[in-house]
């Protein structure tokens, strides 16, 4: 009888596969899932592999369900067309009623932040708690907080424009100086700078458009679950102050109630790997021990 209800489920599941191929649906994200208990859904930042939460899952994995996702385009995944953040917060949404997913708790790094944060003003009852790993909710607005929406729209054209238009060679060599200001070490380096290698050109020059040209600030006051952000700013030392930098970001995130900021003393933009203790031990505190029994 078990048998039977395997090949049944298998059997369903293909179903579900051929109608969505057959409908020409693109996958926007990939998942991998890993661990037991309560659900947590991990997503990756700009051209980022899932791979980059492996210490983070391994922290977890005895107490929750790791869904961790690669999304479409980056590191070697398959791209998508359409537009790239609405796709993946919408087939997200349809991923956690899917799979039944109770509340999940959705931690986003960068990109994967931003999409975190949309998903929930969105759908606030889907979402138990957010981690929020250094992103802002306007990342364009950060210099000019009362930037036009036309004036985003306009500045991230021009990025994605620039972006698409760079011969692939210096297109690598421009990623290649940006990750060195995004991390510390040498190997997390070259391991960052070869998931860019395997990214789409257009896919991340598309992503990047989405990421200026969205401004979530107005809607943070729809979000309901619990919010940890933490953020990071040494490796802007040269050009503003810790307080400063916490200030950009209690101003971004000042319409999300009871959002809890931290600043992580030494991580650059990558916490997971230059701070990882300190990362996990803010996550831990947030969640509680009662969460994580």
């Amino acid at each position: 009888m078990a048998k039977r209800l395997i090949l049944v489920l298998m059997l369903a599941a293909l179903g579900c596969v051929a109608q969505a191929q057959s409908k020409g649906v693109a996958r926007a994200f990939a998942v991998k899932v890993v661990g037991q208990g309560a659900p947590m859904i991990l997503i990756p930042g700009l051209s980022s592999d899932g791979a980059v939460w492996d210490d983070t899952v391994a922290h977890y994995k005895d107490h929750y369900q790791c869904h961790v996702l690669t999304l479409a385009g980056f590191a070697g995944q398959p791209a998508m067309d359409g537009p790239f953040l609405a796709s993946v917060r919408d087939q997200l949404v349809s991923y956690i009623g899917e799979k039944h997913l109770d509340h999940p708790m959705i931690v986003g790094h960068s990109l994967g932040g931003l999409i975190a944060l949309w998903l929930a003003t969105q759908h606030p009852e889907l979402p138990g708690r957010l981690i929020i790993v250094d992103s802002l909710p306007a990342l364009g607005a950060t210099m000019n907080p009362a930037i036009s929406q036309e004036q985003l729209t306009a500045g991230a054209a021009r990025v994605r424009d620039s972006m698409l238009n760079v011969p692939e060679a210096q297109r690598l060599q421009y990623q290649k100086a940006s990750i060195e200001t995004m991390v510390t070490r040498p190997a997390d380096i070259d391991r960052i700078y070869g998931w860019a290698e395997k990214s789409d050109a257009k896919a991340v020059a598309y992503a990047m458009y989405d990421v200026m040209a969205t401004d979530l600030r107005g809607d943070l006051a729809k979000i309901t679950a619990p919010t940890l952000v933490l953020g990071t700013w040494i490796a802007y030392e040269k050009y503003a102050t810790q307080e400063q930098i916490l200030g950009t970001f209690q101003l971004q995130y000042k319409n999300l109630k009871g959002a809890r900021i931290e600043m992580a003393p030494t991580a650059r933009h990558f916490i997971m790997y230059d701070q990882p203790e300190w990362m996990q031990a803010k996550i831990d505190s947030f969640l509680a021990p009662a969460a994580r029994q």
